[in-house]
């Protein structure tokens, strides 16, 4: 009916009917929580760029897992930084590197949280780039036995899910073939499958010590700009036996998100990534923006577009944000 039969505004009167007409629900059970793993114990240190995140030891990041799984965050994923770095970055399957140890901490001290690992060379790597080198370019298939190596590494140390990162072309089914000759057929993966060169990466540089020493990646992961391609990766990984994909960055990317959720049915996942996390606590520090308000509406947003989960660093705030209604 025509106005003033109809008013949208009768259903915003109060809370509760706000409530009871929303549309997107957000939840704890949405959240992984990313975390930074370094050597040593007692290790908490800033990171200047992502204030409020840490490079951890694992002692740490089992104390930080232990706050998380009690506010409903039901999984971390494990990025690491080992104390030394070769050309082929080896410490990423070494049997006593840093998420490999983290792995197994967290598996035997917080029972029932899921450990999720990122498979990627950046962090390991003295050049700072995901893979082999020769003649100044990264090498797709010599780099596939690498990623391949350190999946079945995490795997082995108890990890629940395996996340390769990297986009190289054909790094899913060498993984799940690796996994599957390893005696780990059950360990799903999840493939970073939309992966954009995103310029929203820079504060995660610093933290994870992994900027290129030449060049940059916009050889191996995605331009911006095309959305028709992100489609196609997707169904690659899919083809090459992901169980989860994710697109990244999350907020730059909502109409991705949405074209990923519309076009194919497995889980979602969404990562809103640094920069879109250091902009947020930037412009809240600054008496810009209501953090908690901001926090909450980019993630549901995210949720909004499509993500069954998502991937953030705000996870134990908003959780507790959500927690307190």
């Amino acid at each position: 009916m025509a106005f003033p039969a109809q008013r949208l505004r009768r259903l915003r009167r109060t809370p509760i009917l706000r409530q009871l007409v929303r549309e997107t629900e957000l939840s704890p059970s949405d959240f992984i929580y990313p975390l930074f793993v370094t050597a040593g114990r007692r290790v908490r240190q800033p990171i200047s760029a992502m204030p409020g995140c840490f490079r951890l030891s694992v002692d740490e990041v089992v104390a930080e897992a232990s706050e998380a799984r009690p506010l409903g965050i039901p999984a971390l994923l494990l990025f690491g930084i080992p104390e030394r770095k070769d050309a082929e970055g080896s410490g990423a399957w070494a049997e006593e590197g840093v998420v490999q140890q983290a792995v197994r901490a967290l598996k035997s001290k917080v029972p029932g949280l899921l450990v999720v690992t990122d498979v990627c060379l950046c962090e390991y790597t003295d050049h700072g780039h995901c893979g082999r080198i020769a003649n100044g370019e990264v090498l797709n298939d010599p780099t596939l036995e690498l990623l391949a190596r350190t999946a079945v590494s995490h795997a082995r140390s108890g990890a629940d899910l395996i996340a390769p990162s990297d986009m190289m072309d054909g790094r899913v089914a060498a993984i799940r073939r690796a996994l599957d000759e390893s005696g780990f057929p059950e360990t799903p993966i999840l493939a970073y499958a939309a992966k954009y060169a995103s310029a929203y990466y820079g504060p995660f540089r610093e933290a994870a010590e992994s900027r290129p020493q030449f060049g940059d990646r916009r050889a191996y992961q995605m331009d911006p700009a095309n959305s028709r391609e992100a489609l196609r990766e997707v169904a690659m990984d899919i083809q090459e036996g992901a169980d989860l994909v994710m697109v990244k960055p999350a907020l730059p990317c909502l109409d991705v998100i949405r074209k990923v959720r519309d076009t194919f049915p497995l889980p979602l996942a969404a990562y809103q990534v640094s920069g879109e996390y250091s902009m947020i606590v930037a412009a809240a520090e600054k008496g810009w923006i209501d953090r908690s308000l901001v926090v909450l509406e980019s993630l549901t947003a995210i949720r909004r577009a499509g993500a069954d989960l998502i991937l953030t660093y705000f996870a134990k705030e908003a959780a507790r944000l959500l927690k307190a209604g």
